[in-house]
Formats: structure tokens, C-alpha cells, sequence
């Protein structure tokens, strides 16, 4: 009933956004990806050194050494789901530069070291012993999440420059997120600059993939305008050089009465096929590699305080929540190869991931 009340609450706030415009204070749309002359190719702008989002190399983990650094990889991962960042909130889902910032330094402070939402789907998060995998995930390709200063640094206050900014003051905070785009990525109309926006992000490690075509309330639609609304978004990811979309976000969070619809299908030349589909839910989800698992609906957490509804059911409480309860928490062991846990979480694995078990 929580889920219902949270996700009801934030299809009223979506609804009501404004359309795709920058924040007070960013980069006009005209600069916002400043780069090559027309007349050169759409690589990627040069820009100054920033931090990478490569990690460590793996390690090999016995079974003493994930005891003594608590490895969990059957448990929780937050997967934090944000909208617009604006100085001045107009809807309750909404968050300031500075609410942005100051959760994500926090994440930085606990341990926590970011993954995609594609590593999250296809189990990869392949993070430094002891640290715990969060999934930083922004929806709708809003202006406030990606623009370029005219030097080719990322705007100080989008979701982008704050998580560079992160990163520079916490090292082990890995740069890197996913954004869940519409027809008009990051608010730019003309397709040179979203091709060299996009390629700016996947280049350097971030995600960008499939948030439907226009946005619409899936459930309301039928089975073949759903297909076209993915893909569409596929087709144009393609001209821009984005490699098939793994994974995807449902618009307002709301599941169409056919689930299939939004795992695979095809629309005149383009088929899409999806290891993730994420919902706008409100607790953190379940590992990848447990039984109680379901790729065609994984749960997110509204970043937000603790007011209203969200007294119980977005990011301030859960991340506390977490905190005080470590071994629920996914903790890595640093091996890619091996799935590290306490063995009486032996049983929760699923079958086809018991010859990866390191239990202590």
C-alpha cells in the first residue's frame, strides 16, 4: 500500500512538471553542449581531466577474506530515482542543487561507490571490497542533468557536474549514472548536439537509455503503440551512436496490463529486447542474484526527505534505515567471479548462480 501511496504521489507530481527547460542558472540549450564546429565530427568535446569511472583491478575472494570484509552480495541496493534538479522546487519531486549534492556527498561519506543501472540488470557491479553498490538513475533527459560549460567542463549544478564535483572530493565515489531518456535528450532539439551530448556520457561511462518516445501512461496505451514508443527511442539512440538499450524505466512508473509488452518487441524495423525494466517504487531493491529477484520489475527509491509521504518511504529513510541495519546492506567482495555471502543466506541464491556461492 506504501508503493501505491509513493508512486501515486509522484505520477501527480510528473504530471504537473513543465515541459523539458533549463533551470534558472544553467547553460542556455544553445551552449548547452558546446563542442566541435559544424563542419567537424560529434566525438566528444575535449575537456579537462576528470575523475574516471574505471575501477580497481578484481581480487580473488576466499571465503576468510569476504568474512573479514563482510561481503553480503545477497543483500539490498539502493537504486535512487531522480526527476528535475532546479534552484526552487516546483513539484515535490523535484530537488535543488545543493539536496542533490549534499545526499550524494553523504553516499560518498557511508561507502558507497556508484554502478549503472545495466551493471545493476547484468550483475556486474564489480565495486572494491567492502563497499556497497548505489544506482544514481535520472529520468525524463532533462536539461539539469547534462549540460557543458563553453570551456567543455559539465555545468556546475546538473546532475553531471555535481557528481564530478563528488568525486573529486571523495576519490572512491565512481562517476557514473544513468539517464533514462525521451525523444528530445537533455532538453537539445537538434540531433548533432544529442549526438554529442550522448557520446560525451557513454564515452566516459555513464548510461543512457530507453524512457519511451513522448512519456505516455503505458497501461492506457495498446500493445503496438507501446512497441512504437520504445522503439522509436531505440532507433534514435542508434543514430546517435548509443549501443542497444539494456535496460528502461517506465513513465510515471506505471506497469502496462501486459508485462511482456515493455521486456521485447519490435516496431516496423526495430526490436528491443530489455535485461531491466525499473519501476518508481519506494524501497530499495533485492541483489540480482537472489530468488526473490524480477528483472521485469525492479524497485527504486524516490530521492527525497522525509516529509508527507515520504516519511517512511524515500531516499533520507531508507539510506538511514540501511545504515542501521548493515547486514541487510549489498556489500561486494570485490571478486567478479564470486558471489560472497554469510552462509546462512546459502538458500536465497538462485539456481542459476549457486556455482559462483562463497559463503563463510
Amino acid at each position: 500500500m506504501a508503493n501505491v501511496l509513493v508512486v501515486a504521489v509522484a505520477l501527480i507530481g510528473l504530471l504537473v512538471l513543465p515541459s523539458a527547460s533549463a533551470p534558472p542558472g544553467a547553460p542556455r540549450q544553445g551552449v548547452a553542449v558546446s563542442g566541435p564546429s559544424p563542419t567537424s565530427s560529434a566525438s566528444p568535446s575535449p575537456t579537462p581531466d576528470l575523475p574516471s569511472a574505471e575501477l580497481p583491478p578484481p581480487i580473488t575472494a576466499s571465503a576468510e577474506f569476504a568474512r573479514q570484509v563482510k561481503a553480503n552480495e545477497a543483500g539490498a541496493v539502493p537504486i535512487l530515482m531522480y526527476h528535475r534538479i532546479t534552484r526552487k522546487r516546483l513539484a515535490s519531486i523535484d530537488r535543488t542543487p545543493a539536496q542533490v549534492r549534499k545526499e550524494l556527498e553523504r553516499l560518498a561519506r557511508d561507502g558507497y561507490v556508484p554502478v549503472t543501472a545495466r551493471e545493476f540488470a547484468t550483475g556486474r557491479m564489480d565495486i572494491p571490497a567492502g563497499k556497497y553498490p548505489v544506482v544514481l538513475t535520472f529520468d525524463d533527459g532533462h536539461p539539469s542533468h547534462f549540460a557543458l560549460e563553453a570551456d567543455g567542463t559539465p555545468a556546475k549544478d546538473t546532475a553531471v557536474g555535481i557528481i564530478y564535483q563528488v568525486a573529486v572530493k571523495y576519490p572512491g565515489f565512481r562517476p557514473v549514472a544513468t539517464f533514462w531518456v525521451n525523444q528530445h535528450p537533455f532538453g537539445l532539439r537538434e540531433e548533432k548536439d544529442q549526438e554529442r551530448a550522448v557520446q560525451w556520457l557513454v564515452s566516459r561511462g555513464f548510461e543512457v537509455a530507453n524512457h519511451t518516445w513522448s512519456h505516455p501512461h503505458l497501461p492506457s496505451l495498446p500493445k503496438k503503440k507501446i512497441a512504437e514508443q520504445l522503439a522509436r527511442v531505440e532507433r534514435l539512440l542508434k543514430r546517435l551512436g548509443v549501443p542497444p538499450s539494456e535496460t528502461m524505466a517506465l513513465p510515471f512508473g506505471a506497469m502496462p496490463r501486459k508485462r511482456s509488452t515493455v521486456q521485447s518487441g519490435k516496431w516496423r524495423d526495430v526490436s528491443y529486447r530489455f535485461k531491466g525494466v525499473f519501476l518508481a517504487g519506494a524501497e530499495p531493491s533485492v541483489s540480482p542474484f537472489v530468488k526473490g529477484h524480477d528483472w521485469r520489475a525492479i524497485q527504486r527509491i524516490q530521492s527525497n526527505g522525509k516529509k508527507g509521504e515520504c516519511r517512511k518511504w524515500c531516499s533520507d529513510y531508507w539510506l538511514g534505515w540501511l545504515d542501521k541495519h548493515p547486514g541487510e546492506r549489498y556489500t561486494a567482495d570485490g571478486d567478479p567471479e564470486r558471489i560472497s555471502i554469510p552462509d546462512r543466506l546459502r538458500g536465497s541464491i538462485r539456481a542459476d548462480q549457486r556455482k559462483k556461492i562463497n559463503a563463510y
